[in-house]
């Protein structure tokens, strides 16, 4: 069987933990932000705090990055455009160990429709 990415993104979101936009809003100060979106996403705006290493090169650079050491204990919010790349992000994350990565909801777009803040 052939999967679409709406079924890998699916599956994905079966073996992760979920936040919505107000639990992520919550939680943000005591949070690592990690946006995976491509660099032009992220320069155009971003959350306030939000590191950016993009999902195509995520399990390369996300363990040599200083911010992201602690795989035991950092919490980590991840977010993308709509929440299927950082559904997929979070996944893996969770794979290499990082015990608290959790997928925002409906990533970037609905953080600002929600009229969050972003820089």
């Amino acid at each position: 069987m052939t999967l679409t990415v709406i079924d890998l993104v699916g599956l994905a979101k079966q073996n992760i933990v979920v936040c919505d936009i107000d639990d992520a809003k919550n939680t943000l100060t005591s949070s690592l932000v990690l946006d995976v979106r491509e660099p032009a996403e992220y320069a155009s705006s971003h959350l306030p705090g939000a590191f950016n290493i993009p999902r195509g090169v995520l399990e390369f650079r996300i363990s040599t990055h200083p911010d992201f050491q602690d795989k035991q204990d950092a919490k980590i919010i991840v977010y993308c455009q709509s929440g299927g790349r950082s559904a997929l992000a979070t996944e893996v994350l969770n794979k290499m160990g990082y015990n608290n990565a959790v997928s925002m909801e409906g990533g970037f777009k609905a953080w600002t429709e929600s009229g969050n803040e972003v820089v």
